[in-house]
């Protein structure tokens, strides 16, 4: 009888680069061969819009390109379309396992998941071993004097910052390792037809990052008609760029840009210490109760771009289009939906959740609570983004309103569905009537 080959195993999730990954870097120097795997779950594939979700051909042709890499070193990802604890209980078949490395994962669904696999292993004596890699500071490590979590950014960035100076960024040379990983003798993959997805033709944001765009991002970043932003979001979000990398490019550039990393540190924060959030409860409880309309018809022209309002409609077709909004738009469009149209926020983040290719649940969850109100540290109830005003300030000579909305000009143009005077007043009669108090 053959021995089984004894091996660590590396379990690729929301960190698809092989340099500076950090529980990459942990398992490549812990003295045992990697088995490097990453698992297509059709837990989370069966929620997507089938065949045509464009972040699964990212996903696939990310892990294709990964495959290079350890194809120099003689080794390669195996592959999976299966559950993950099939998946673990076929490899403590096939494998003599001493420990499995991941990087932290901090959603509701993947906590309970890594839960299960974790104890699958402990019962067969492998350890668990988990790091964080996705964000600069996580869970309780920035946090009140008083040892409770920030419920408000400008103290947490402050906090953030000089946490930041006596805890200088690492840099974990994974790269440099792939030496230490199991040698194989087959290349595994699985196509992206056999798991219902067709391949599509579409230009996904390339892994740059222009200095121009940084040192002009406090100026430039608002105008959706101008390349001021990285578009590194959906990079972010699959970890195909290091966190730590980019915060160290930032940090003596662009303070304005760095906040923005900040901000994404401080919605995975809250996610983790307000659990709630994520599972479809507002931060502020009273907001659970407004009493939204929620007109199925009135979602259907606001998620088509068919409000009559231009700036809202040019960035929901945008989305429909690319799978990118830019955020200020983001903005623009989630206040029209809550306050407008009264339709709850949920309704917003779960169309978002399906067509962005940057989706990241904590910082979907915070941007939509932000602009319904119900977040924490959000914009107040009685704050209506007036869109004509936002045009004006954004889009003033109109250029990224008629790319999407070439008809803008046109008598086809539909009307306004809602008077922007009539909405507000509606919706703060709304707001205040649930949330007794007085409209400021």
């Amino acid at each position: 009888m053959l021995q089984k080959p004894e091996v660590n195993v590396f379990w690729f999730r929301r960190d698809l680069r092989v340099e500076d990954n950090h529980a990459l870097f942990q398992a490549l120097t812990s003295g045992k061969l990697v088995l490097p795997i990453f698992i297509f779950d059709p837990t989370i594939l069966d929620k997507l819009d089938k065949p045509h979700d464009l972040r699964v051909q990212f996903i696939h042709e990310t892990v294709e390109s990964l495959q290079q890499s350890f194809a120099q070193v003689g080794s390669s990802i195996q592959v999976f379309f299966d559950t993950p604890i099939h998946v673990f209980t076929q490899l403590l078949d096939s494998y003599q396992l001493s420990a499995v490395f991941i990087n932290h994962d901090y959603e509701p669904y993947a906590l309970e998941r890594d839960m299960q696999i974790e104890s699958l292993l402990s019962a067969h004596g492998v350890s668990f071993n988990t790091f964080k890699d996705q964000v600069i500071f996580e869970k309780s490590e920035v946090i009140k004097d008083d040892g409770t979590p920030y419920t408000v950014f400008t103290p947490y960035s402050r906090k953030w910052k000089a946490h930041l100076v006596t805890n200088p960024l690492p840099n974990y040379p994974s790269a440099k390792h792939l030496g230490n990983c199991h040698t194989v003798q087959s290349h595994t993959s699985v196509s992206l037809e056999s798991m219902g997805f067709v391949k599509q033709v579409h230009p996904f944001p390339p892994l740059l990052f222009p200095s121009q765009i940084v040192s002009q991002y406090g100026e430039q970043r608002n105008f959706p008609a101008i390349e001021g932003t990285s578009k590194l979001g959906v990079h972010l979000r699959f970890g195909t760029i290091s966190i730590r990398a980019l915060a160290a490019y930032a940090e003596s550039r662009s303070e304005i840009f760095l906040n923005e990393l900040i901000w994404r540190d401080f919605y995975h924060m809250i996610l983790w210490n307000f659990p709630r959030v994520g599972k479809g409860l507002s931060f502020k409880r009273a907001y659970d109760d407004i009493q939204w309309r929620n007109n199925e018809d009135d979602f259907e022209k606001w998620s088509t771009g068919q409000t009559g309002y231009p700036i809202v409609d040019a960035g929901m077709r945008e989305l429909l289009n690319t799978g990118f909004m830019h955020n200020r738009v983001r903005m623009i469009t989630a206040s029209f939906l809550t306050k407008h149209l009264l339709i709850d926020w949920r309704w917003g983040e779960a169309w978002f959740a399906k067509h962005l290719l940057d989706f990241d649940l904590a910082a979907n969850n915070g941007g939509w609570q932000w602009a319904a109100g119900s977040g924490c540290d959000a914009a107040p109830y009685f704050r209506v983004f007036n869109p004509a005003l936002q045009t004006e300030k954004f889009d003033k000579q109109g250029a990224y309103i008629r790319k999407w909305v070439p008809e803008f000009d046109t008598l086809t143009y539909v009307q306004p569905m809602v008077q922007h005077e009539f909405a507000r007043k509606r919706c703060l009669e709304t707001y205040a009537k649930t949330l007794k108090k007085d409209i400021e």
